[in-house]
């Protein structure tokens, strides 16, 4: 943009020129990783200014001096020295300013990344892929307060607006897809395994494993249910996957609390990172049903006493309890159509 004052001819003084201003949100990257290079394009697909990416030894000082940050976009795929005191100042930065983090983790961090966790915005990934990490910046950029869109988002109707999310979603992956140099995914099939699975899973069957204390007693007395006999479920439903197409029976919500309920019957802690594992699924999509069944209050949190860096999911007493009266009502309907010839499948 040219500005001409009315005596610049005359007085043989230049126009002055300025650039144009970026209203765009500023997303600031931190991260351990090499190949970094394409991460402006990917932050201009999704609608946001590349502040810098600089390395996870140099980010607590520039959070200490660093002003007008919209995003934060932390890779920490493998553990450092630093990595809990950046992850804290992270989340401290992000809380006192009310903006959106994204923490990008790998199995061995993940424990760390979610015992750290505290803002309400912050989305924690481990091992995405490209369609995970575009949604990520997009809810990013959604929430930050200083976007401004072309037009009223509010005047669209819902329908129109997740429309245009998924379009840009997939935009922004086939932009993260060109920039790590990978071979394009085919077009979106009708096959029922790529439609319902996000993406393969290399889980294999858990083995049965005795209990550690014997059996234990149901909830209030009602019913006797084993920890061997919940394993035993969870097997059968990985068997499943020998014989039929395993994503035909995604449903890392109910593995999950059968994996907690066996340990709470053996008296065991449970990791993030163990229980991503028991889901079955990819370790993103087990991130966001942990969260999603936290805040129904079927799971909590639970400190670990002696290492503070660590968290533990456990079940809640009303998701126990209830547990505990589906086996009970589960066995006694199992044992009437036993009686009357029938075969019924409990998983």
């Amino acid at each position: 943009m040219t500005i001409d004052f009315p005596y610049g001819k005359e007085e043989g003084i230049l126009p002055l020129s300025f650039g144009k201003r970026d209203d765009r949100p500023g997303l600031l990257v931190l991260t351990d990783m090499a190949g970094t290079d394409g991460i402006a394009a990917v932050a201009d697909s999704a609608g946001l200014r590349l502040l810098e990416v600089i390395g996870l030894e140099d980010g607590p000082y520039r959070l200490d001096i660093q002003l007008g940050c919209d995003i934060i976009l932390l890779f920490c795929d493998k553990p450092s020295p630093i990595l809990e005191r950046l992850l804290v100042q992270v989340e401290t930065f992000a809380i006192q300013r009310e903006i959106p983090v994204i923490l990008v983790a790998g199995l061995d961090t993940v424990d760390l990344a979610y015992a750290c966790t505290r803002n309400d915005r912050t989305q924690l990934l481990c091992q995405p892929d490209e369609t995970d990490l575009a949604a990520a910046l997009l809810t990013a950029g959604e929430s930050a307060e200083a976007v401004q869109c072309v037009h009223d988002i509010s005047s669209d109707s819902d329908g129109i607006r997740l429309q245009k999310l998924s379009d840009e979603v997939s935009r922004i992956a086939r932009t993260l897809e060109s920039l790590t140099q990978r071979r394009p995914q085919a077009a979106p099939s009708f096959e029922l395994g790529p439609r319902i699975s996000d993406r393969p899973s290399d889980y294999v069957g858990m083995p049965v494993l005795a209990p550690l204390g014997g059996e234990s007693a149901g909830l209030d007395g009602k019913e006797h249910v084993t920890a061997q006999q919940v394993r035993d479920l969870l097997r059968a439903r990985r068997l499943r996957d020998e014989f039929l197409p395993g994503d035909l029976f995604a449903d890392p919500a109910w593995d999950m609390l059968l994996d907690l309920f066996a340990a709470r019957l053996e008296q065991e802690r449970v990791s993030v990172s163990s229980l991503c594992i028991a889901s079955a699924v990819p370790p993103t999509t087990a991130l966001r049903w942990i969260r999603t069944l936290t805040e129904k209050g079927l799971l909590q949190r639970q400190a670990d006493p002696h290492d503070g860096r660590r968290i533990f999911i456990a079940l809640a007493d009303n998701a126990a309890a209830a547990l505990t009266e589906w086996f009970s009502a589960s066995r006694r309907f199992l044992s009437y159509e036993g009686r009357s010839g029938s075969l019924i499948d409990p998983v």
